[in-house]
């Protein structure tokens, strides 16, 4: 929670009088505004970010330390919270301002004392980040605000002449929950946080497994919510999972000890199995670990452990995810109560794709609890897609790969699997999840090494549902990759396409994979092999293929950035007066530089994207000398690695030297390819084994539309395509259609989404600056999709 707080914070101190256009001055944009901060329920990594946004913009912020609790006492517990204060927060794990479960505020007397404490404060704006029950709790408070104000009047509290200031109540609310519960948001603040200590523990408990041949029973939390378990199971190629919200079929028993069974049978040496907390049959008893175990080890007499994970996962620091959600939900937070009128219902800000949201507070609080009652009445299907569409693919991914036996009857189809491009993190869960679903389908699956190189050379050999066991986990391309592009070999492809009888291509890699996909689309003019369907999955740390939002890999590498800033920062912090400038990787794009630099609080961030010169430099270092006068003694400085040709890391770390001398000292450091390497992140292990479950599911239905005459002919634009992560959706998209969008000499999109939220950054590193706010998002509505919405 300790992120939420950061970004919440660092807005409202800049924001004066609200101007809705775009390009508004922030510190324009909240004069005579106040706000109360607050975090209530169980903790999450990342909600202090949301609290230092908030704090940035608005110029009369408060704090109520101990959540609901401070509120209602008041005193000390309400305190001011001022840019300093923060500036350390963000890669702090829980929440720094407190959190507890608050009786008081359950009852009118105490809301009437939390409301005299915001009245005498002038504080008419309440920010509360938490889960349903405080979120309802905050609804409840901003419904009875009247009738609390009158009741103080008459008690002789407060005057009227107060209690007309303070007339209407603003409230807004973040969801900050490990467990992922809340209907509404795709993720809440923190659960990104807590699937990256599961992943760690479950990677090291894999290789003891492994060692003596185990089975291990991991139980998650997520009360009765199955979202950790699930994505869990998906990041890891788990053998079982158990979810509240789909228990197993009554045979359950028989069918466990089959499939466990089997994959020993097949040679593996570990089984994992997933279990939610809230876990249970049909008929609603509990299914627990040690129920598990027993029947693991009575049945099958495998060597069985049980590792209940416990508060573990609401540790550490916050993922990279999670403090970048924090700033963008903070943003949007200020945004809808400076737009509030005493009309508009409280709203919580959510997650959809990729898009900030805001839906009524109530409706998301009604619909997480529709979900119980569909449980409780047994219609398990409504709970899942109660759950919202983000919950409800990854229970259908995980349903499609949990078969082990392919059909017997076979498709004829071969689809070819390449690796293009240099080597990232998550490209094997991709690989992994492909092979799988095209085994599924009937089809034969083909390995295809060393990229277009090994495709022309033939480098080509078939991949079997063992062969990709474990590949989730795995950094790195275990196909092996090359950079080489296909144009000078496509003879040798289009005839090794004919020899193995290729009907299909699964392109995954970076820009070289997309500009690849173009020439062998061009080629089917002269190469009649060509005329396949053919589907590109972007992956590289780069972030830089037209049509998606995010590439597989690059979330990997900006935890690995932001893992060595944040290491840097106590460094410089210990020191004092130390500045740090680190070069990023990303080619010409800079998107790792921007995004590392708003997770980990940087001074400025140096990109192509983003033209500066000398004067912009000269800013900066006077921005960091008038840092060195408070108690915030430290800068962080990135670079991205192509920003510029003339101000390199050298040139800027030099400047930065000459022009700190007596006031601050300079560091340097190039990160270089350690960006690329690592165990793939639980966000690339999911995003890579759904979208390479996508792929092939698309695969197999243009072969269908493309068979004609006894073969495969596909040469229309919408037969080769990027499937990306476009706003809200994975989507297909032509690559003939995508190059209208590509810078291709400097290799990136000529639109990038995120170039938006760089504002964000200087806003936490207190910049006078302008603040684009002509994409905020609209009030909706939830959606319900089963018969409890009608």
């Amino acid at each position: 929670m300790a992120l939420c707080v950061l970004l919440l914070m660092s807005m409202i101190l800049m924001f004066k009088s609200f101007d809705p256009h775009p390009a508004a001055d922030p510190t324009k944009m909240g004069l005579s505004r106040s706000i109360a901060v607050l975090t209530s329920g169980g903790d999450a990594q990342g909600s202090s970010a949301s609290g230092i946004i908030t704090a940035s913009i608005f110029n009369n912020c408060v704090f109520c330390l101990q959540g609901y609790q401070g509120l209602v006492d008041g005193g000390d517990n309400i305190c001011p919270a001022t840019w300093e204060s923060v500036s350390m927060m963000l890669q702090l794990g829980g929440t720094v301002i407190g959190s507890a479960r608050c009786q008081d505020f359950r009852t009118r007397e105490g809301r009437m004392k939390a409301a005299c404490n915001l009245v005498k404060l002038g504080i008419t704006n309440l920010c509360v980040i938490g889960g349903d029950g405080s979120l309802t709790g905050a609804n409840q408070f901003r419904t009875e605000w009247s009738g609390l104000l009158g009741d103080l009047v008459k008690a002789g509290k407060i005057t009227d002449t107060e209690a007309k200031k303070s007339s209407h109540l603003n409230i807004v609310g973040m969801v900050g929950s490990i467990d992922n519960d809340f209907c509404g948001t795709d993720m809440t603040i923190g659960t990104d946080s807590a699937l990256h200590r599961i992943i760690e523990v479950v990677d090291a408990i894999t290789t003891t497994a492994q060692s003596h041949q185990r089975t291990f029973i991991l139980e998650v939390m997520g009360r009765h919510c199955g979202y950790l378990a699930l994505v869990s199971a998906l990041s890891c190629g788990a053998d079982w999972v158990f979810i509240p919200e789909m228990p197993p079929d009554e045979d359950w028993e028989d069918h466990l000890c089959r499939r466990l069974a089997d994959q020993r049978s097949r040679g593996s040496r570990l089984n994992v199995i997933i279990v939610a907390e809230g876990a249970m049959s049909r008929d609603g008893k509990p299914i627990t670990s040690e129920q598990i175990k027993k029947l693991v080890t009575d049945r099958l007499g495998f060597d069985t452990r049980i590792t209940v994970l416990g508060h573990v996962q609401r540790g550490g620091t916050p993922s990279a995810f999670d403090r970048i959600l924090g700033s963008r939900m903070g943003v949007e937070a200020v945004m809808a109560l400076l737009e509030a009128t005493p009309q508009t219902p409280a709203c919580v800000v959510s997650l959809s794709g990729n898009q900030a949201v805001r839906l009524p507070l109530m409706e998301c609080v009604q619909v997480t609890k529709d979900v119980t009652t569909a449980m409780a009445e047994g219609r398990f299907e409504d709970a899942i897609k109660l759950r919202g569409k983000s919950f409800e693919n990854n229970w259908n991914t995980y349903k499609l790969l949990a078969h082990i036996n392919p059909p017997d009857v076979k498709s004829n189809i071969n689809v070819a699997i390449v690796n293009v491009g240099a080597p990232c993190a998550g490209m094997n869960a991709a690989v992994r999840s492909a092979v799988r679903m095209g085994l599924i389908q009937g089809h034969t699956m083909l390995a295809v090494h060393d990229g277009f190189d090994g495709l022309a050379h033939g480098q080509i050999e078939p991949i079997t549902w063992t062969s990709v066991t474990g590949w989730t986990g795995k950094g790195g391309s275990m196909l092996g990759t090359k950079r080489s592009l296909p144009g000078k070999i496509l003879e040798e492809i289009s005839e090794n396409i004919a020899k193995f009888s290729i009907h299909a291509l699964v392109i995954i890699g970076g820009f070289e994979a997309y500009v690849g996909g173009l020439e062998l689309v061009q080629a089917r003019e002269k190469y009649e092999e060509m005329c396949i369907p053919m589907v590109v999955i972007p992956a590289t740390v780069s972030n830089n293929i037209p049509g998606s939002d995010f590439s597989i890999g690059a979330d990997t590498a900006l935890n690995t950035i932001t893992g060595t800033c944040d290491r840097i920062k106590q460094s410089a912090a210990g020191t004092k007066r130390r500045v740090f400038i680190i070069e990023t990787m990303g080619g010409y794009c800079g998107y790792l530089a921007t995004m590392a630099g708003l997770a980990a609080g940087a001074d400025a961030a140096y990109i192509y994207e983003e033209k500066f010169g000398i004067r912009d430099l000269e800013v900066n270092v006077q921005h960091l000398v008038n840092k060195m006068k408070t108690t915030v003694k430290r800068g962080l400085i990135l670079r991205n690695e192509n920003s510029n040709a003339n101000y390199t890391t050298d040139f800027i770390f030099n400047l930065y030297s000459e022009e700190g001398k007596g006031i601050f000292d300079c560091r340097k450091n190039v990160l270089g390819h350690m960006q690329q390497g690592g165990t793939p992140t639980p966000f690339d292990r999911n995003f890579g084994t759904k979208m390479g479950a996508k792929s092939v599911l698309w695969l197999t239905e243009k072969l269908r539309e493309c068979y004609r005459h006894g073969r495969i002919f596909a040469n229309t634009p919408d037969s080769a395509c990027v499937l990306g992560m476009r706003k809200r959706a994975l989507t297909f998209q032509p690559l003939s259609e995508l190059k209208e969008d590509t810078d291709l000499e400097h290799r990136i999109p000529k639109t990038q989404w995120w170039l938006k939220i760089r504002p964000i950054m200087k806003i936490l590193a207190k910049y006078d600056i302008k603040l684009d706010t002509s994409e905020h998002a609209d009030m909706e509505h939830v959606i319900k999709k089963s018969p409890l919405g009608k």
